[in-house]
């Protein structure tokens, strides 16, 4: 129960600092991969890439040991990240609302849907929300699920997504969205 009312508790501070959302502009831009190794699959419409991995899209920026990216016959690309062992995947995104707005995040395995904008964080998840270089607020979970186009976070204690009583806690870092002096 403290588990809920702690994200839910997250989760309504993030709706109230405002419709922040993912850079508008990235979608419409090309994808781009840097990677050791590549093998297409032009039939089933696969790409993998393996060996330090970079995929950038605009201000879009995924790393990762192995990331398997597909197309659908709309043309939208979905990814699959995988850290090296021992290692986590990432990701990176500019969000719109000011000049320096960042969401970033880590995990064992990453899913990124680029027809709805929903990136899936698997095992040993962390997301941040920055400010420039500052920690503006923070989650840790199992699985976490994360729309860039709405804000929307869903944290779970699982890395199925189904939170599941003692199987973990889930973290909630907020920081007061006010200066010391209570400005």
């Amino acid at each position: 129960m403290k588990c809920f009312i702690n994200s839910s508790f997250f989760l309504l501070c993030m709706a109230l600092t405002g419709n922040v959302l993912a850079e508008k502009n990235d979608s419409s831009k090309p994808t781009n991969v840097e990677a050791d190794q590549m093998a297409y699959d032009d039939v089933k419409q696969i790409n993998t890439f393996t060996g330090n991995v970079i995929l950038t899209r605009g201000t879009l920026s995924m790393k990762a040991a192995k990331v398997v990216v597909t197309q659908d016959p709309a043309g939208y690309q979905f990814a699959t990240l995988y850290g090296a062992p021992g290692a986590l995947a990432s990701f990176r995104q500019k969000r719109d609302g000011g000049p320096d707005l960042w969401m970033e995040g880590q995990a064992e395995r990453i899913e990124y849907d680029g027809r709805i904008e929903l990136v899936k964080f698997f095992s040993k998840a962390r997301l941040k929300r920055l400010e420039g270089t500052k920690t503006t607020d923070e989650v840790e979970g199992e699985f976490i699920s994360y729309n860039s186009l709405s804000e929307f976070f869903s944290v779970n204690n699982t890395a199925s997504g189904a939170s599941k009583p003692g199987a973990g806690r889930i973290k909630v870092v907020i920081q007061p969205r006010t200066d010391s002096k209570g400005k």
